[in-house]
């Protein structure tokens, strides 16, 4: 916590605004022997005029003064954001209420009577600078705990998110694995039982050749020639099912790969892949528009001691945000003319130096400069309301620079696309 020194070791810039030399000379003098350094003003012009080259500490202000009056002279610097949180004690022969109370309503903080008593004077004056002093530390306190907050905030809800968002998907692929190992382990034996029977069958052509008028026309129902064709190729489409799903419920298993309390060792491609598959749903061809192609260029990378769970989690969220990018960049447009300038996302890695870097760039509409500057920021999102919460990136960035010490940036130039850039250390 800074230190607030006692009121009398109190020092600061105090500007001194009066056109009477007399009031200049006493007040100077008085805060001088104190230890303030002291600035001087004949007029509000000359006041507002020294403000904008050095900002005081506080400003002493004298009502009665020619041009624009003490009183137009505080307006004007409580309207100017540089200068609103100067102090500002006023001192006047004016002792009526009425005069007072417009002071105070202008935004001082205080005022001062004349003729002038010096102990007053340095006690006002060390006062209000103390406060001013005590406002300004609570402020940086209270700025320092909200983001205290907010990074706890954000840390909760990213551990929340992926706690969920992991089970989910565990539980799923768990689910899966029952049913497609059983359909795995049957297929192989459904077609030696079919290669079996069919055997059977030509067993008997050849020992009854003549079966009877009944069996020869329900042969000729049944097309047996080409059931015998068709049925090992439906066996064939069975099993690349059952491999695809295994597949999936694979990928599925790699993306809610739970972390530990120690970093593991993980090859960030089967990260990647298993992501794209995830969301391969959402980047198929619909009636809006073609399927949203993704190319890789991977380099040759060492596996990474990292988080996976985490960093699927930011794979998720960069490549959903491209997705959404070139789902808006389509708006407006009929299937041909998106035809013409197919959506598209490259996912390149690959290492340099002591660096692991995974671009991911879509062909979208790109950002403007200021959104690019604040896509990071907590709560932050460009999209509808209900349909972002501004948490995404912000995590992402997290997840990269303070749990792994890397880096997340973001390149994009209006009407050519996004490129998102992750540089993990090896």
């Amino acid at each position: 916590m800074k230190h607030i020194p006692p009121i009398s070791t109190i020092t600061g810039l105090v500007l001194i605004v009066d056109d009477t030399p007399t009031n200049l000379e006493v007040v100077s003098e008085t805060l001088g022997d104190a230890g303030f350094d002291v600035a001087i003003a004949i007029s509000g012009d000359r006041a507002l005029q020294q403000v904008e080259r050095r900002l005081p500490d506080l400003i002493l202000l004298d009502v009665m003064m020619p041009g624009i009056d003490g009183f137009e002279t505080c307006r004007r610097l409580k309207a100017n954001v540089r200068t609103c949180r100067i102090p500002i004690i006023f001192m006047t022969a004016l002792s009526d209420t009425e005069s007072k109370v417009k002071a105070l309503e202008l935004g001082a903080v205080d005022y001062i009577v004349k003729p002038f008593y010096e102990k007053e004077v340095l006690a006002r004056v060390s006062t209000h600078l103390q406060l001013s002093l005590l406002t300004q530390t609570l402020a940086a306190q209270v700025a320092q705990k909200a983001a205290e907050l907010q990074a706890s905030q954000l840390q909760l809800i990213q551990n929340e998110k992926m706690s969920a968002l992991g089970n989910l998907v565990a539980g799923v692929a768990h689910e899966i694995n029952n049913p497609i190992g059983s359909i795995v382990g049957n297929v192989n034996a459904a077609q030696d039982y079919i290669h079996d029977l069919l055997g059977i069958i030509d067993l008997y052509g050849r020992k009854f050749p003549q079966p009877g008028a009944e069996i020869e026309d329900e042969l000729e129902a049944l097309d047996l020639d080409y059931i015998r064709e068709d049925l090992p190729k439906l066996i064939r489409a069975m099993k690349d099912g059952a491999d695809r799903i295994t597949s999936i419920s694979q990928s599925l298993r790699i993306f809610s790969r739970a972390d530990s309390n120690t970093k593991q060792a993980f090859n960030l491609h089967d990260g990647i892949d298993s992501t794209v598959l995830i969301l391969r749903h959402r980047l198929k061809a619909n009636e809006h528009r073609p399927a949203i192609e993704v190319v890789t260029d991977y380099g040759q990378l060492p596996e990474v001691f990292c988080f996976p769970g985490q960093i699927n989690q930011v794979f998720m969220n960069i490549l959903a945000n491209a997705i959404d990018a070139l789902d808006e960049s389509n708006s407006g447009c009929c299937f041909a003319e998106i035809q013409t300038n197919l959506n598209r996302i490259n996912i390149g890695t690959k290492v340099q130096g002591d660096w692991v870097k995974i671009a991911i760039a879509d062909n979208g509409p790109g950002m403007p400069e200021g959104v690019k500057t604040r896509i990071f920021d907590h709560l932050y999102t460009t999209k509808a309301v209900g349909k972002g919460t501004g948490l995404g990136l912000a995590i992402a960035r997290q997840i990269v620079e303070e749990t792994h010490g890397g880096k997340l940036s973001v390149n994009s130039v209006m009407g050519k696309g996004t490129e998102f850039v992750i540089a993990i250390p090896v």
